[in-house]
């Protein structure tokens, strides 16, 4: 589906700062076109999110006069639950080398970013990527000195 939103554009220190309408947030660039790749790569994340967790996408306002000394960007993206880099469950549990299950627990404790499509589990690459990054050790931590 195509999304279309205002952003205001302004010049604060350093970067210009791009300001959505109908969301919270805001995002930056060294210069307008920088700032503009980032207000898309803002929008299509800030979509993505809610569709993942079913939250509610504002209608977008048009017509927005600057509020804060800045220019008007109109910024298009597509999104989709298919937009979104993500692999089945099963999957995600062959490549952290963990079981089906554990990839659920991990999902419910916040561990990995996932969705469901219909039947099917989903899990945002993103996520998975992080938590190889950071996996943790087999086994107990050892104790330390400070731990006791």
């Amino acid at each position: 589906m195509l999304y279309i939103y205002e952003f205001e554009v302004c010049q604060s220190e350093k970067y210009l700062v791009a300001v959505p309408f109908d969301f919270e947030g805001a995002t930056q660039g060294k210069d307008e076109k920088e700032v503009v790749e980032m207000a898309a790569d803002w929008l299509r994340l800030e979509i993505e999110h809610r569709l993942m967790n079913n939250q509610e996408i504002p209608e977008g306002t048009f017509g927005n006069s600057p509020q804060i000394g800045g220019h008007i960007l109109i910024v298009a993206i597509e999104a989709s639950l298919d937009t979104i880099d993500a692999v089945q469950a099963y999957k995600a549990a062959d490549m952290l080398k963990v079981s089906r299950g554990r990839v659920s627990q991990m999902i419910s404790a916040g561990l990995l970013k996932g969705f469901r499509k219909g039947r099917d589990a989903f899990i945002t690459v993103d996520s998975i990527d992080a938590r190889l990054k950071d996996s943790p050790k087999a086994g107990r931590p050892k104790q330390t000195l400070k731990n006791l």
